[in-house]
């Protein structure tokens, strides 16, 4: 069985073929500047051995529609294709960024579905919009496949209401839907089954902290294999700091910007979302930049750097609370697989929690699963490097399965 997974962005689509006869992965690649004056395509065809072919191209790409067919002939191509025929793939798993309280798993997508999430649109205006538009670019292109949904928000829906309601108006709940709901479910979900794995606790009591730090950044406290809390909120904004997202912040800010600043609130909303967190601090939005930065002794870099792990470092404790105790703290995504420093960081002072990291295993960019924490730790410290796409396509299979 082929299973294609479409991450579709608002000027971007990355995309990954797999055979889940052995789950390998076929090919891969991303179309990138959609609607601006020139966009590129890179793309990648794996053999059996993990040899690699690449093409480039550039080209106008004025919308998803011509994005996708683009990677339709690429799949198709005599050199770097991989398939001689579009029906050859059985599904098209799509990530779709937020189901609000409609969708706790993974579905196929209906016209109904697609309704629903155009619904809840307001809650995640740059995500889906263009998620809901790959979906129906490839309902054209790839007629014979299912269509199949895969929420980021579904995974935090078992987090109990005691956790996700505000204290506000409950009315504003109950008509509004104003709640936390969370973001990078996927992966959280990816990489918590794998520390469970690793850490032989299937089918027992279990008690893990995912930590994913990429441009966004987001935690989750898993108990037993379910979410029952996680930073993010009502939208990907609260939380840690990240690339440009200021994390959590006092509301009354955001008045005092307006009322007295003079912004508007366009301009706040554009202010906390774009132009804050790292960026805000620093001047970057990567943190490979903000390294360097602090090698030059960059007061800024390096305030701004123990600013995030400190955040990191209070969710840890504030988890370790909801979970009473913890097994297993997973670092994984682009910061979190490769940023031994930020990782070092983010646990320095926790001893006296039973939390220790070896700094010599700990040296490390992960490629798979590693322990990092020190013979006297009490609580395993993981780096696991996360597979949202082979997650997306494991739970179309079992879903078109069950079917």
């Amino acid at each position: 069985m082929k299973i294609l997974v479409i991450n579709s962005g608002s000027s971007s689509i990355k995309y990954k073929l797999f055979e889940m006869e052995g789950e390998e992965v076929l090919s891969s690649g991303i179309v990138e500047r959609i609607g601006l004056p020139m966009g590129k395509i890179s793309h990648k065809v794996f053999d059996k051995d993990g040899n690699e072919k690449k093409a480039f191209k550039e080209l106008v790409v004025p919308n998803h529609q011509v994005g996708l067919n683009e990677v339709v002939h690429l799949l198709l191509d005599n050199q770097v294709g991989v398939i001689s025929d579009t029906s050859e793939i059985s599904a098209v798993g799509h990530r779709l960024v937020h189901g609000a309280e409609y969708f706790s798993d993974t579905t196929l997508i209906t016209d109904e579905v697609m309704e629903k999430v155009e619904e809840v649109s307001p809650l995640a205006p740059l995500h889906n919009p263009p998620n809901l538009e790959g979906v129906k670019v490839c309902k054209e292109i790839f007629p014979y496949a299912k269509q199949v949904g895969v929420f980021d928000t579904a995974f935090h829906q078992s987090m109990p209401d005691f956790a996700y309601r505000y204290a506000i108006p409950t009315h504003l709940y109950e008509e509004e839907h104003i709640r936390a709901y969370g973001m990078h479910g996927t992966s959280h979900l990816y990489v918590s089954k794998k520390a469970i794995e690793h850490l032989d606790l299937q089918g027992k009591e279990s008690r893990i902290i995912t930590i994913h730090l990429g441009n966004g950044c987001s935690m989750t406290a898993v108990k037993d294999g379910k979410c029952v809390d996680c930073s993010m909120g009502f939208s990907p904004l609260s939380g840690l700091i990240m690339g440009t997202r200021s994390g959590d912040i006092d509301p009354a800010v955001i008045f005092y910007l307006h009322d007295k600043v003079g912004m508007s609130m366009g301009e706040i909303n554009e202010l906390l979302n774009k132009k804050s967190g790292m960026l805000g601090l620093t001047g970057h939005s990567d943190m490979r930049d903000i390294e360097q930065e602090c090698h030059q002794g960059d007061s800024n870099a390096k305030l701004a750097t123990q600013m995030y792990a400190y955040r990191i470092k209070k969710y840890i404790g504030t988890f370790l609370a909801a979970l009473n105790g913890v097994d297993g703290i997973v670092f994984t995504a682009g910061v979190g697989e490769n940023d031994s420093k930020v990782r070092e960081m983010a646990v320095e002072g926790l001893e006296n929690l039973g939390i220790f990291l070896d700094p010599v295993k700990n040296n490390l960019r992960a490629k798979q699963i590693e322990e990092v924490q020190a013979e006297a730790s009490k609580v395993k410290i993981l780096v696991i490097p996360t597979d949202e796409e082979l997650e997306i396509a494991q739970q179309s299979q079992k879903l078109i399965k069950n079917q």
